[in-house]
Parts: structure tokens; C-alpha cells; sequence
């Protein structure tokens, strides 16, 4: 009886162990995964520093969990497919399809609910600095992205990479996008300037993803180029305003 009685124990920690393995494999060969556990960290942090209610971070916990499962589950059924199947097949593709679209679901979601979670608590916190700089001029807006593209293609001429808008070091699409982006957050006022923030972020976020997947720009000359454009706005709005 004992003996069944540690067979057992060791059983369920072997099984144990057999799925935090898999936990990281995931991490390890997904790079999506990697993104959602950065993505995790940075909103769990945050949570904690804005002070949010019980309930409020029950929410977060458990739409970051969702995208965790169904990002996990998307990775085991494509190794699956794969081994299943030595050739293309349209039903393993729509089987792929049909796995990512539950991890697209799941993530939506998981913005969904961040948004209304901090959407509120970072508007208050940050409402004073934004009141002071959103009565500035459209010229100022225009100063900034000017600027923005004369360093960018100052940048390229030191380093003798890339032309103004394509290739090398910084993103000149970043730059401006991001620029874009500070200026909006800057210039809106009101109780939608968190929303529009937002929503100029992610179409700053997809142009330099497009950028680095077009094979023009390297992760790294994106990265430069987004906080070189945001911080040559700030800087401007901060002289003239």
C-alpha cells in the first residue's frame, strides 16, 4: 500500500513536470508566446502600480490566461498537423486557420479588457500633462514631423545606410508613424483621448510591422525609429507649447 502510495505521488509529479516542459517549450520556440508572457508582465505590473480592485484583476488574469491556453493549444495542434501530414492539405491549413483565430479571439478580448480596466485610471493620471499641451497649434504638429523626417534622414546619412524612407538605420515609416502618434496623444483633449491614444499606437505598432515583415527594416532600426519619432515630438511640443 505504501508503495502504490509513492508510485503514485511520483506519477503526478512526473506529470507535473511533464507539463511545465511543455510550458516552455512553448516559450521557447513561439514567438508569440513570448510576446503574450512580455504582454502579461508589463499589464500585471502596471495593475499593481495604478491599484486596481480585486475584481478588476480577477479580469486580467483571466483573459491573460485565456490567450495562454489558446495560443498553447494552437502551438500542440500545428506539431500535431505537421507530423500527421507530409504534404499540404487544405483541411490541416483550415485546421490551422481555425486554431489561430481562437488565439486572435482570445487576444482581442484580452485588449478588450485592459482598455477598460487602466483606460480610465490612465487618462486621470495623465490628464494634467495632456491638458497643458493640447491647445498647441497645428503648425507645432507639423514642425514635429518635419523635424522628425530631417533627423531620420540625418541619422541615415551618418550611418550611409538606407534612403530617407527605406532602409537602414532608423525606420523612417516608424519615425513618422510614431511621431504621428505622440502628436495625437498631445493635441486631443476630452474623455476620447485615451481611445484615440490607442487606436493611433496600434496603426504606429502595425506600420512598423510591416516594415520589419517587408524584410526593409530590421526589429532593431524599427525600434529606433518609433522612439526617435516620439521623442523628437515630445521635444518639440515641450519648446513651443
Amino acid at each position: 500500500m505504501e508503495r502504490l502510495t509513492h508510485r503514485r505521488a511520483r506519477t503526478l509529479l512526473e506529470s507535473f513536470n511533464f507539463a511545465v516542459e511543455g510550458i516552455i517549450h512553448v516559450v521557447r520556440t513561439q514567438r508569440n508566446m513570448r510576446i503574450h508572457l512580455v504582454a502579461a508582465v508589463v499589464v500585471l505590473v502596471a495593475a499593481i502600480w495604478i491599484g486596481v480592485s480585486k475584481l478588476e484583476l480577477i479580469a486580467l488574469l483571466l483573459a491573460i490566461a485565456f490567450v495562454f491556453i489558446a495560443e498553447m493549444i494552437n502551438s500542440a495542434l500545428e506539431q500535431a498537423i505537421d507530423v500527421a501530414t507530409t504534404s499540404f492539405d487544405p483541411l490541416a491549413k483550415l485546421a490551422k486557420d481555425v486554431a489561430a483565430g481562437a488565439v486572435l479571439i482570445a487576444t482581442v478580448n484580452a485588449i478588450a479588457i485592459g482598455y477598460l480596466v487602466f483606460s480610465s485610471e490612465i487618462a486621470d493620471r495623465s490628464s494634467r500633462l495632456l491638458n497643458r499641451l493640447r491647445d498647441a497649434p497645428a503648425q507645432v504638429t507639423l514642425i514635429a514631423l518635419v523635424v522628425t523626417v530631417i533627423v531620420v534622414i540625418a541619422a541615415k546619412a551618418y550611418t550611409g545606410r538606407g534612403r530617407p524612407l527605406r532602409g537602414g538605420l532608423p525606420s523612417g515609416h516608424a519615425a513618422v508613424a510614431f511621431a504621428g502618434w505622440m502628436a495625437a496623444t498631445l493635441i486631443i483633449g476630452g474623455s476620447h483621448r485615451f481611445l484615440i491614444s490607442s487606436l493611433t499606437f496600434i496603426m504606429a505598432l502595425l506600420v512598423a510591422q510591416t516594415r520589419v515583415e517587408a524584410g526593409v527594416h530590421s526589429a532593431l532600426e524599427v525600434t529606433y525609429g518609433g522612439l526617435l519619432g516620439a521623442l523628437v515630438t515630445l521635444a518639440v511640443f515641450q519648446l513651443f507649447t
